[in-house]
């Protein structure tokens, strides 16, 4: 049976004696949802995802994972969730085949070899699979660990920084397959990194977390509402631009005209309820309007503004 809600948590907290790690997280992630949870080093991200797997204790609060309680049931929680932790580590003297075959071994998994060779293939260790682990670079051990990761065909894929130390083509390609999972075999995807762009690039939701809190979660655009209480518009013209920008400048429905990145293009603020009228009527008056597209900020912006004066918990 599917679980709608894949992650739920209320309340929950972490101490460490007078230390709050993780203050009353409060998460619902869908079946099928890519979610990230963003911040810096000692943010609370990976204690959040330790008390998910039932590696760690809460301190207060509840949790589930497919429907279960980790403290209760850590063997099925882990048996159907996929780990792919910040230090990965493996046995340095088998090959990286041996390694998942080790693994795949644990897991009572049939017809290993074939997934085995599926798997080294998709996160590109193929030609490298023989080889020893001890002799691959820190980008090749998280590609490893990645494989490693789905060995079980997991339900739920809890991913903490995986893509540190892998080279631009490698994390464009990793980051297609985490959206893939999700698109095409409804694996649930928990992302934590400190890496905006590629948060914003594959996640479908994002929390922010501030010393130990999530200040605010939801998709990007969401997160730019609230942030800056309207959306940015970019609109196109024809003719003369400049004319344009003039009557959008004379608009009260709009704020800090500015020019856009394409030619032609003027990029405003507005509450985004007032956007069709506000087309109306630039066309009313002689604007010859041939583009309307939404462009928040990007998360980097976001990010910043939420962590100005604000101290980071150890």
């Amino acid at each position: 049976m599917t679980v709608a809600t894949a992650i739920h948590t209320a309340g929950l907290t972490k101490r460490y004696e007078e230390t709050t790690v993780v203050d009353r997280l409060d998460l619902d992630i869908a079946t099928g949802e890519v979610f990230g949870l963003l911040g810096p080093n000692g943010a609370g991200k990976t204690t959040t995802i330790l008390m998910l797997l039932g590696l760690t204790e809460p301190s207060a609060g509840s949790m589930e994972v497919l429907g279960m309680d980790p403290r209760r049931h850590p063997l099925e929680v882990k048996r159907r969730v996929g780990y792919l932790p910040d230090a990965v580590g493996f046995y340095d003297n088998l090959t990286g085949r041996q390694n998942l075959r080790f693994t795949a071994r644990l897991n009572q998994i049939e017809d290993m070899e074939h997934r085995i060779e599926g798997l080294l293939d998709e996160v590109g260790l193929g030609s490298a699979a023989d080889r020893p682990a001890g002799e691959y670079s820190r980008g090749m051990k998280q590609r490893l660990g990645l494989a490693d990761a789905l060995v079980k065909d997991p339900s739920i894929l809890i991913l903490d920084e995986p893509t540190t130390a892998i080279d631009p083509e490698g994390v464009a390609e990793i980051l297609d397959q985490i959206r893939s999972l999700a698109v095409e075999k409804d694996v649930t995807v928990l992302l934590s990194s400190h890496l905006l762009n590629q948060v914003q690039s594959v996640c479908d939701r994002v929390a922010i977390f501030v010393a130990g809190s999530v200040v605010a979660q939801g998709t990007p655009h969401q997160l730019a509402a609230e942030q800056v209480g309207h959306a940015r518009v970019e609109f196109r013209f024809g003719g003369r631009a400049d004319e344009g920008r003039r009557r959008l400048e004379a608009m009260d429905t709009v704020a800090d005209v500015i020019h856009g990145k394409v030619p032609d293009s003027w990029i405003a603020s507005l509450d985004i309820g007032t956007l069709p009228e506000t087309v109306r009527d630039l066309v009313a008056e002689g604007a010859e309007v041939t583009g309307v597209r939404r462009v928040d900020e990007d998360l980097d912006a976001i990010y910043r503004r939420y962590f100005e004066n604000k101290e980071v918990a150890v």
